[in-house]
This record gives structure tokens, sequence and C-alpha cells, in this order.
């Protein structure tokens, strides 16, 4: 211990194990900050598309990689991305698209794509194969969530109208601090036609507490215990939470239906603060 009698030994070991406090606080800080996303609001950005996973005749999981394996696309909960692609006429066209991933998930982003006979931005995702790039650009979007901002959200899907409210369930459902309710119904027109339905009745079964999905089709099958036909306001008022100021109803699907649930919603009594459409 002679060591540390001296004035300038004690002087010297002060400083070490000064230095030492400043690089573990700052290997902390830097480990512990969250890590920039990728995208861009004001300028488009090219990702690779590396897998491509056929759904359906119509329906398929396009992953994108992100420049590092720990990058993060920087998509808050319940917004989206916007687009760019060319339709069969060469023409430039613009779609927003919800992620069906989130920044949880790193190094790559996935789009669950439903090409239709004469979706102009459907062409270009039909036309892409392993390798191509897709122009991409956000955040965009109105929605904000916050832990505890409601007790329950209602959510009245349609289609690819899913895609954001997947999102917003496993945002919440995933997180240990969220004890969020999430009541969805969602509605399509044949049984094959149900985008996600693994993946949206494997969180039915892993938080059936927190969780629950009524499926509604136009055409059901012959053995079928969903609802039939459209989403009626009865249904509404059996599987979402009652009006009140701590709850939300989300709604995302083609227009004639976020109309007519628009009307079902004010008839029940929700307010407009408590609808949200995506």
């Amino acid at each position: 211990m002679d060591f540390l009698q001296t004035p300038e030994n004690q002087l010297f070991l002060g400083v070490a194990v000064a230095i030492v406090a400043i690089g573990i606080g700052a290997l902390y800080l830097y480990s512990s900050k969250k890590p920039k996303g990728c995208l861009d609001p004001e300028n488009f950005r090219e990702f690779k598309l590396v897998k491509r996973h056929q759904l359906s005749h119509n329906v398929a999981k396009f992953t994108f990689e992100l420049p590092t394996p720990t990058s993060v696309l920087g998509l808050p909960i319940g917004q989206h991305i916007s687009c760019r692609g060319k339709d069969s006429q060469s023409e430039e066209v613009i779609k927003p698209y919800t992620p069906t991933t989130l920044d949880s998930d790193v190094g790559y982003f996935e789009l669950v794509i439903k090409m239709y006979p004469q979706g102009r931005m459907s062409h270009h995702f039909r036309e892409m194969r392993v390798g191509d790039y897709l122009a991409v650009k956000g955040p965009k979007g109105r929605f904000k969530y916050q832990i505890g901002e409601v007790r329950a959200f209602g959510m009245l899907a349609g289609g690819s109208g899913i895609t954001p409210m997947f999102q917003v369930a496993r945002a919440i459902l995933e997180n240990p601090k969220d004890r969020t309710k999430v009541h969805l119904i969602y509605a399509n027109v044949t049984y094959e036609d149900i985008l996600l339905k693994d993946e949206l009745n494997g969180l039915a079964a892993k938080y059936p507490d927190q969780f629950k999905v009524y499926y509604v089709l136009n055409q059901p099958p012959d053995v079928w215990d969903g609802g039939v036909g459209f989403v009626t306001k009865e249904m509404i008022e059996t599987h979402c939470p009652a009006p009140a100021h701590d709850i939300k109803i989300l709604r995302c699907g083609p227009p004639p239906m976020n109309k007519a649930m628009a009307g079902h919603l004010d008839a029940l009594g929700y307010s407009p603060e408590m609808q949200f459409q995506f």
C-alpha cells in the first residue's frame, strides 16, 4: 500500500478511477440508447427484397433487408410507410402499407401484401423478385400510442386493413408492462381471404385474457362458428368494449366498410374521440 502514500500517486489513482467511471457510463448510455431508424420522412430509401413467401394465390409476404443485422426500421406503433413502384403502364405509383414487423424485429422488415388484379401497386409487388429493391419513405400517419392511454381497444378490420391492427396488437401484447386489452373483429369474403390467420390465432392462444379475435365471413364454409355476412351493430356490441372514456375503437378496411362502421359506432354511442380510422 506504500504506492498510495504519495500525493502524486493518489492523484493518479483518482484520475484513473474517474476515467474508468466515465467510460462505463458512456458504454451504458451507448448500449441503452434506442437505435436510430432507417426511415427518412422526406426522401425515399431503397431496401433489398431478400425473401418472398407466397401465402395464397394473391397474397405474399415480402421480407426486406435493413442495412445491418442490428438495424431497425424506426416505425412508431400504428404508423405506416409509403412505398413507390410502377404500374403496368410503367407509371409511378405510391401507396401506404403497414409492416407486420416491429422494431423488436431487427435487421429486416416484412410486408404482407394482397395483390389485386387491377391494383396499380399490386402489379409492382407481383413483379418483384428476390434481389429487387423497394423505395420506401416514412414514417407516416396520425396514430400515436402510449401505454396506459386506454383500458381497451376495439378493432374493426376488413381485408388487408388487418395489418395496422396486427402491428398495434403485437406491440401491446409482447410488452409485459402493457395490460391493455384488445378485441378484434376481422371481416373477409371467404376463409381463404383471412390474412395472418395463424399469427392472430397464435396471439389469441398465447394471451387469452388480453386478446380476442372474432372472424366474420361473407361467404363462410359449410362448417363455421364465426360471424356471417357483414359486420353488424350487434356484433360490435357483443365483441367490442362498450363506449367509455378509456376505450378507443380503431377501424381499417375498404371505404364502404369504413363508412358503415362509422355509422354503427355513432349509433352505439361511441363519441368521435373514441374512434380512429387508419
